[in-house]
């Protein structure tokens, strides 16, 4: 007689529970995220002539990138932008890998107080960075002349904040000092859960010190730095919050701080004597996720191969 079919060769049961769990947070995400992107997507596609929605197809892109109206303004806000990130990259993510480095030895004492001394300004709001920093820097109030000045550096005081050529730089670095200490942890954890065993193989072949962060700990935390870039790029490409708190909607002096979240914001919701133009609002908004998505589809298909083939 033929033997039954094993249970192996059974057909799957559909575990129905996944998308009970599943569902809520799909849902919400949707609400909040997909749904707000497709649909401004949709409304750069429009424009409004005697108060009607019509569809303009490109006309609002074209207009963007290429009528001196508006594409000195993009190019001015982007190329900011730029900046803005590359103060991060160079000084934020370095300093960050540094202090993990230096906080994650055995010898030093009291290493959580000092994490947590560093850490604590990332969770403090934008707004009080930067109203707080304004008033630091203030040539008329602030306390940062006077306290060059007790050590016998007032000549190095300017008014930052003031001048076009600063201006950027110095919110760029307030915000460097506010979030150096996300890249730490991460930077932190990777270097915690490295194999004691990698370790003391390359102490038996006389790699310690500084030469065992370089030789073998920096090759094993490359993929958290590539994690810790990438985040750095799509945080700075959305960033508003503290050039608004401490600049305003214009972004003075005469726009010198001005990026793409400001630039989207006067242009969305108007400012002063600009009326908001919603289309060429979510035009505004729509080039960013592009950039964005370039620059994430970078890391994911050039960088992180990269990464993964010296990693192995």
């Amino acid at each position: 007689m033929s033997r039954p079919a094993s249970n192996a060769a059974a057909k799957p049961v559909f575990k129905w529970h996944i998308l009970v769990f599943l569902a809520p947070a799909v849902l919400v995400y949707t609400a909040v995220m997909i749904y707000p992107l497709f649909n401004t997507l949709r409304l750069a596609l429009y424009t409004t002539i005697d108060r009607e929605r019509v569809f303009a197809g490109l006309d609002n892109f074209r207009t963007l990138f290429g009528d001196p109206n508006w594409s000195g303004q993009f190019w001015n806000a982007l190329g900011n932008n730029f900046w803005f990130f590359l103060i991060h990259m160079l000084v934020q993510n370095p300093i960050g890998v540094a202090l993990a480095a230096i906080l994650s030895s055995r010898r030093l004492r009291f290493a959580a107080l000092y994490r947590s001394a560093i850490f604590i300004p990332t969770i403090l709001s934008f707004v009080i960075v930067g109203f707080a920093w304004k008033l630091i820097l203030s040539p008329i109030w602030g306390i940062a002349p006077g306290m060059l000045d007790a050590i016998g550096l007032k000549f190095l005081y300017a008014p930052w904040l003031g001048k076009e050529e600063y201006a950027l730089t110095t919110l760029a670095l307030v915000s460097v000092w506010q979030f150096v200490g996300i890249p730490m942890m991460l930077i932190y954890a990777a270097l915690l859960s490295i194999p004691d065993e990698i370790l003391e193989a390359g102490e038996c072949d006389g790699i310690t010190g500084m030469a065992a962060f370089w030789k073998i700990k920096l090759p094993l935390i490359l993929p958290s730095i590539g994690i810790i870039s990438i985040l750095t790029f799509v945080a700075n490409f959305n960033a508003f919050d503290l050039i608004y708190a401490a600049q305003g909607a214009l972004a003075g002096p005469d726009f010198a701080t001005d990026i793409l979240g400001t630039f989207l914001y006067r242009t969305f919701f108007g400012f002063q004597l600009q009326l908001g133009d919603p289309n060429m609002g979510s035009a505004i908004a729509s080039a960013m996720f592009g950039i964005i998505l370039i620059g994430v589809c970078l890391y994911l298909f050039v960088i992180q191969r990269r990464l993964r083939s010296y990693q192995f």
